[in-house]
């Protein structure tokens, strides 16, 4: 079976990737960090809600661009292509943001691993509220573009955080 294309699959798989990432890297650290096997399975969980948000966005992107109707309809369908996004938007975010505790307690050999799985779910927060903002262009003031780009820009920072503490 071939993976879905375009920008909200590729944002949604690689998200659910940097989650495993992190689940691999707790599990690396369980020797020394007690609260490992926790941090694990809530990396797992961010992976599961993940991954099936790649279907979901090529799925309904697919519909809005086969939608048919007046403008209420085509918007409607718009807006329906611009959910899925933003929940990539909010897992990537919360990818990054167990990153940046992953990087703080985990194994420090593989502190730079966890550093860079966030900085990359950082960059699929981005792509996602870029997603998030085209499919809903015509209410640009809307408030789903508003929580999109908020949730990447916290993104970045938690990522950037995380990897100024390396000194």
């Amino acid at each position: 079976m071939q993976a879905p294309s375009g920008g909200g699959p590729f944002a949604a798989r690689v998200t659910a990737a940097a989650a495993m990432l992190l689940a691999d890297i707790a599990r690396a650290s369980a020797s020394t960090w007690p609260e490992a096997s926790g941090i694990a399975a809530q990396a797992e969980s961010l992976h599961d809600r993940t991954s099936p948000l790649a279907d979901l966005s090529a799925q309904v992107y697919a519909e809005a661009l086969d939608a048919e109707g007046g403008d209420y309809e085509l918007g409607r369908a718009y807006a329906k292509a611009a959910e899925p996004p933003l929940r990539i938007a909010e897992a990537a975010a919360d990818v990054a943001e167990l990153a940046a505790y992953i990087a703080e307690h985990a194994d420090p050999t593989r502190r730079a691993d966890a550093v860079g799985a966030g900085l990359v779910a950082a960059g699929c927060a981005h792509a996602a509220a870029e997603l998030v903002a085209v499919n809903l262009t015509v209410a640009a003031n809307d408030e789903r573009v508003r929580r999109a780009n908020l949730l990447a820009e916290e993104a970045a920072r938690t990522a950037q955080a995380a990897r100024a503490t390396r000194e």
